[in-house]
């Protein structure tokens, strides 16, 4: 009789198993609203159309934004500082609109619509763009030859679409990466594997994207023209635009639960109004709901930081917990909605920490281009590289190191340490900004050659033109700031879509995408603060002149301020609890 229930029991769990592997039950919904069918839906056969309209905009956003320094000094004839400050405002409004787009699709329009509209309003952007090349009226200067300033109409139509494509990134770039990562089920071993992959091939997509936009579309615009290289980009957009809508029937949906916001401010106001309750001493008894109730998302874990807002999930004697009534969420939290509570307040401490990466990063597309402007930049008798394109270096770098980090480390390090990722999510951010620390050292003693090289050849002979010295010194600070992507962003990536509650996934893609955004204005913001203190002295270390500015200094005040970030960070993460889910119902593995 026990051998036949055992059985029994051995053939309910296997039918058990092939329901959970024939259907995802993620709380995902099919192209037709149904609970979506493994085998054709999701995974690699999803996110190869999701990464294509990424490389997409990826080879629109580098070959614009690395060469844009050059188009504001040398077409609309801005001086660099204020050439410097315009791309700093612009990578920072397209790096922070994120939030708000990313804010819209988790509360409201869902990912896929959003990336569809954003897509366009970046075409929109793109095709605006090509359109002041090519029409006479919108044209940068009626007379080209004896142009000194743009016209008027041409100052207004270019940053119109200019942050015309901001607002389509704002969309796009949040609800792109978290709509490709809902493609994997986390609640599968095998998906959720593919997952940790993910992350990782997405950024080698993204550093194709650039590793042509700093080469092809670069070297198109400085020797061929700024339309054409704006005329493949929109041709490109709109191809992979039709690739991505074609792939619709492949894809997992999230539908929209509104704003993420409410029952955070629910867990805040319940834990203020019982703070003179007694919390339990066993997690168990504070309240939760059935796994068959909930509707949508995981369970999660208990923790025990931030315990005064445990409050909010204690059972008081005059609670209706009725299994057919909820109970008011302004005045009894479950455990689950504490938990997300507590996970955007630990996430605030490593977003703060993360700026000064953002700030440093800044630099590689304002004045390291500038730089390769001023240096030797020829191969051979007959190539000039263009300057924007030294960007290869860093994109070269970081695909080499994500295909190592992928097939080479990541597999010894899960046998090393036992861990799936191979090592923690903030082990690998941590490593990354090492890095910076390095490339800046590199980068204040290659512009301080640099400089001593201008006084040598220029300054003391009364010359005018190109340095001799090598654009290729600038080689080690590009190559290293590629490596410490490949750790800092990618991981950033990975823990601002994994620590986040459920709900918000493309809020969180958002956060890390607006730690470059507000490291470019701290970047403005640096500059004007130095500018002014600098100037008090004697001379600003921002002259008109690149070859009479003192970059150097600048750039070991980035080495000291990268320091003392990195030690913040590493104090931070140790005391930092990850998010923790419940695998069962209630009382189970966690």
């Amino acid at each position: 009789m026990e051998q036949e229930v055992i059985k029994k029991k051995s053939r309910g769990e296997s039918r058990e198993d092939d329901e959970q592997e024939k259907w995802v039950h993620d709380s995902s919904l099919d192209h037709r609203g149904r609970v979506p069918l493994r085998a054709s839906t999701g995974v690699w056969k999803a996110s190869l159309f999701i990464i294509s309209i990424e490389f997409s905009e990826r080879l629109s956003y580098f070959g614009i934004a690395t060469n844009l320094i050059s188009y504001l000094t040398r077409v609309m004839h801005q001086d660099l500082k204020t050439a410097a400050k315009n791309v700093n405002y612009w990578s920072g409004v397209t790096t922070i609109m994120p939030l708000l787009g990313g804010f819209l699709a988790d509360a409201y329009a869902g990912r896929f619509p959003m990336v569809l509209l954003s897509s366009i309003l970046y075409l929109k952007g793109l095709s605006l763009l090509t359109m002041a090349q090519f029409i006479p009226s919108l044209k940068p200067c009626h007379h080209p030859g004896i142009c000194t300033h743009p016209t008027k109409t041409h100052e207004v139509v270019f940053f119109l679409a200019m942050y015309l494509i901001s607002l389509g990134t704002g969309g796009h770039k949040p609800c792109l990466e978290s709509f490709g990562a809902d493609q994997f089920d986390d609640d599968h071993p095998e998906e959720r594997k593919q997952k940790m992959s993910y992350f990782n091939w997405w950024n080698f997509a993204l550093c194709c994207g650039l590793l042509l936009g700093v080469t092809l579309i670069v070297y198109v615009q400085d020797f061929v023209g700024w339309g054409v290289a704006n005329l493949i980009l929109t041709v490109t957009m709109a191809i992979t635009i039709i690739i991505f809508y074609w792939g619709r029937r492949f894809y997992r949906y999230r539908v929209p639960e509104g704003s993420p916001l409410t029952p955070m401010l629910q867990v805040l106001v319940v834990a203020v109004r019982k703070r003179n309750v007694e919390c339990p001493s066993n997690p168990a008894l504070l309240y939760e709901v059935a796994k068959s109730q909930k509707a949508q998302g995981r369970l999660l874990c208990h923790t025990n930081n931030l315990s005064f807002l445990d409050k909010a999930a204690v059972i008081e004697g005059n609670e209706d917990l009725l299994a057919d009534k909820q109970p008011n969420p302004w005045r009894l939290a479950t455990v689950t909605k504490v938990e997300e509570t507590k996970l955007i307040i630990n996430i605030i401490p490593i977003w703060l920490t993360s700026l000064t990466f953002g700030l440093c990063m800044a630099q590689t597309s304002t004045f390291f281009v500038k730089q390769s402007s001023t240096m030797n930049r020829n191969i051979g008798n007959n190539f000039v590289i263009p300057p924007a394109s030294i960007h290869t270096l860093s994109a070269i770098g970081m695909i080499i190191c994500i295909a190592a980090y992928e097939k080479i480390l990541v597999p010894a390090l899960r046998k090393a340490t036992g861990n799936e990722r191979g090592i923690r999510i903030l082990q690998r951010i941590g490593i990354g900004m090492v890095f910076p620390v390095i490339a800046m050292t590199i980068a204040a003693l290659v512009e301080r050659k640099r400089l001593r090289e201008v006084e040598r050849e220029i300054v003391r002979v009364e010359r005018v033109g190109y340095l001799s010295m090598s654009v290729f010194w600038l080689a080690p600070q590009f190559i290293i700031f590629g490596i410490g992507d490949v750790f800092t962003l990618v991981g950033l990536q990975e823990y601002f879509y994994d620590q986040v509650p459920d709900s918000m996934r493309s809020f969180g893609i958002a956060l890390y995408l607006s730690v470059i955004g507000l490291g470019n204005f701290l970047s403005s913001f640096l500059i004007s603060v130095v500018d002014h203190v600098t100037k008090k002295g004697g001379t600003s270390w921002f002259g008109k002149d690149l070859n009479k500015s003192r970059l150097d200094n600048f750039y070991w005040l980035l080495v000291v301020l990268s320091g003392l970030n990195l030690c913040m960070y590493v104090l931070v993460a140790k005391r930092y609890k990850y998010k923790s889910v419940q695998r069962n119902v209630i009382g189970g593995d966690c």
